[in-house]
């Protein structure tokens, strides 16, 4: 899907075999200032793999990764600096505090005195850290670990942010808490969250890439990937038994339908071609004076089109794979 604004970062063919495992298969996508794209997949799909490759941490086999059109391979440093990355597991020196830790990452980015202490204050006041700046990082718990990892990518206000799992093991407040920067960062930025957690996309995310196998099988809005699913349209009927048997044929008979499935709570009510049959349920529901209890219009589940587009792509990959 091509993006309407300049790129910030570009990939372009890339690939990445380990042994016998083709991690990466020519993937290729475009992410501009103001997106929040959720870099989606099963596990071993290539979705670290691809952001390693992004970082500068893996090199490819062929292609290429430009950040702010510096090639990661050809021009690292350059790249770097305008990178903020944040691996899966937000890896950090565990003996130290997230004081000395971040003054560490100050230090690398070249920042000394008091524009030093000035970076460490606005990482740790975004990240919401400085309760325990002074706490040895391996007593801190697993949302204040991501904090931390957070901080580091952050430190140096970067144009490009790469976040691999950043919500992976963090319970529902710190999940807001992080959607919640992520979402006021994103006007000014290029965001990439690698991730399996499809809500991460309704919360956050703009636009939406799904990598099965190594390859891109998906990429679209939130929106337009949930349409593709079977239930993009469809109507839910809750009925007594009795009602929903009266309903079930005359629902099917009607024109735009495609089936009535029976389920728990009722009859899902599936359209032909996902268009809009909402209306004409609720009208022939109301026209036979048939007892329901709720007649509700159903979005599109990304987890259904997750599912369809990547069982089949993913046959097989073993647990263990590449990610």
């Amino acid at each position: 899907m091509a993006s309407n604004v300049p790129a910030m970062i570009e990939i372009e063919g890339l690939k990445k075999r380990f042994g016998p495992i083709q991690a990466v298969d020519d993937v290729s996508f475009t992410v501009g200032r103001g997106e929040v794209l959720g870099f989606l997949g099963p596990n071993g799909a290539g979705k670290s793999t691809t952001m390693k490759i992004l970082a500068g941490f893996l090199p490819a086999d062929s292609g290429r990764a430009r950040i702010m059109g510096y090639d990661v391979a050809v021009d690292p440093i350059e790249a770097k600096r305008r990178l903020g990355y944040m691996p899966e597991g937000a890896p950090s020196y565990s003996d130290m505090t997230p004081e000395t830790f971040l003054g560490f990452i100050a230090e690398v980015r070249n920042f000394r005195g008091a524009e030093r202490k000035r970076r460490i204050g606005d990482a740790a006041g975004l990240t919401q850290l400085e309760e325990v700046m002074r706490q040895p990082i391996e007593t801190l718990s697993r949302g204040f670990k991501r904090r931390v990892g957070l901080a580091a990518a952050l430190l140096h206000d970067p144009e490009v942010l790469v976040l691999d799992e950043p919500t992976d093991g963090l319970d529902p407040n710190q999940k807001h808490e992080m959607r919640l920067l992520i979402r006021a960062m994103a006007p000014k930025k290029a965001i990439v969250i690698s991730t399996h957690i499809l809500e991460e996309v309704d919360a956050v995310c703009s636009r939406a890439i799904i990598i099965a196998r190594g390859r891109i099988v998906a990429d679209g809005t939130p929106g337009a990937l949930e349409a593709r699913s079977a239930r993009h349209n469809g109507v839910l009927v809750v009925a007594g038994a009795d009602s929903r048997m009266r309903l079930k044929p005359l629902l099917a008979s009607l024109s735009g339908v495609a089936q009535v499935i029976d389920e728990t709570d009722g009859l899902f009510v599936q359209p032909l071609d996902g268009r809009p049959i909402f209306d004409d349920v609720r009208a022939l529901i109301r026209q036979r004076a048939i007892d329901v209890r709720e007649v509700r219009p159903e979005r599109g589940q990304l987890e259904d089109v997750f599912r369809s587009v990547t069982i089949g792509a993913d046959g097989g990959r073993a647990a263990g794979a590449a990610q």
